[in-house]
């Protein structure tokens, strides 16, 4: 199967799967702390009796202030993959041909592309100077600085910046300011941060730019009515709060000892492991995870293999606590063992 055949048959995405939830999920990369208290209780109080205003107007607004943008450069999404779809719709019908991807990426970009009849070059390839440019940091599935950033901003051509987890960093630092980052789309997704990725509800933030104004006019079209739910804009409005921001900040320093002790519980098994600034990191494994990946899921573990992202012989790892990683080493000693009796 080829890589746009695996495409157009189906998204390929950790987490649950038809034996349910793992127990010991390593496959997303969700807040592994918990879920955010100051959100739970935002959840419980959320009048899902009603229709939200369908303009979000309070919502835009408040997720304006808390970015220093003008609340019109602030568009409502029903999550980061509905928000790919659509803007690649958008620049597709603008004359868009070409949506350029970097070496590994998150599969919707290609889906999406491929939907709208785009040519999709890879990295290494130059992307042509009306391409659509995806551009993700930390990225997905390295965690690492996106390579060339600044050049990308500064081309020809729509560039969007996923920063599904800015919010997750826990080392290194962004290789865009403020001022940089208002030269291209802004993707938000603080579901996974906030410790709740089943409440799907994304925004994205336009560029400071009067040649944005056609390219958010035809996303406005495109949008579907009240494309958030009320628990999704509970879960915006409430992210950006004092009392969010703080626990998230106390969140990553329980998640950076984590990552630690993962990381060395991953050596000791003799695995390969990559750097990476975000909750997540990958590794090469001693041995290949298909062939034990149905092992380790009777044992409530799940990893994300790489292959999907073009790194074959990679897992990637969500950071989880120790209790999970001492279930992770357990579950993989006894699978290899097995594995070499056969």
């Amino acid at each position: 199967m080829t890589q746009e055949d695996e495409t157009l048959d189906g998204a390929v995405h950790g987490g649950p799967d038809e034996g349910g939830t793992p127990w010991h999920d390593f496959s997303t990369n969700g807040n592994a702390t918990g879920s955010c208290p100051a959100v739970l209780a935002a959840l419980r109080a959320a009048d899902a009796a009603h229709y939200p205003d369908p303009a979000y107007v309070r919502l835009r607004g408040a997720l304006a202030r808390f970015h220093g943008v003008a609340t019109e450069r602030i568009v409502i999404a029903a999550s980061a993959s509905e928000f790919i779809h659509r803007i690649s719709a958008a620049f597709a019908q603008g004359g868009g041909r070409e949506a350029w991807l970097p070496a590994h990426s998150y599969g919707d970009y290609e889906r999406a592309a491929l939907a709208w009849g785009l040519r999709v070059p890879r990295f290494p390839a130059p992307p042509g100077e009306a391409a659509l440019r995806w551009c993700c940091e930390p990225s997905s599935p390295l965690g690492q600085a996106q390579p060339d950033l600044t050049l990308h901003t500064r081309a020809g051509g729509l560039c969007v910046l996923d920063l599904a987890y800015e919010p997750l960093r826990l080392e290194g630092t962004a290789s865009l300011d403020a001022t940089e980052r208002n030269r291209v789309w802004q993707l938000w997704t603080p579901n996974k941060a906030m410790g709740l990725t089943g409440v799907r509800a994304a925004y994205a933030i336009a560029p400071d730019d009067a040649a944005a104004v056609p390219l958010l006019q035809r996303l406005q079209r495109l949008a579907p009515s009240w494309p958030v739910g009320a628990h999704g804009v509970a879960l915006l409005e409430t992210w950006i709060g004092t009392e969010a921001q703080a626990w998230l900040a106390q969140s990553l320093h329980t998640l950076q000892a984590w990552k630690a002790q993962q990381r060395t519980l991953c050596e000791s098994l003799g695995w390969q492991c990559l750097p990476g600034d975000a909750n997540f990191f990958c590794a090469r494994t001693d041995a290949p995870y298909p062939r034990l990946a149905a092992a380790l899921r009777a044992e409530g573990v799940k990893l994300r293999d790489c292959a999907s992202f073009g790194l074959p012989g990679y897992v990637r790892l969500g950071v989880l606590p120790p209790q999970s990683q001492q279930a992770l080493k357990e579950a993989w000693t006894r699978a290899v063992a097995a594995s070499a009796e056969h």
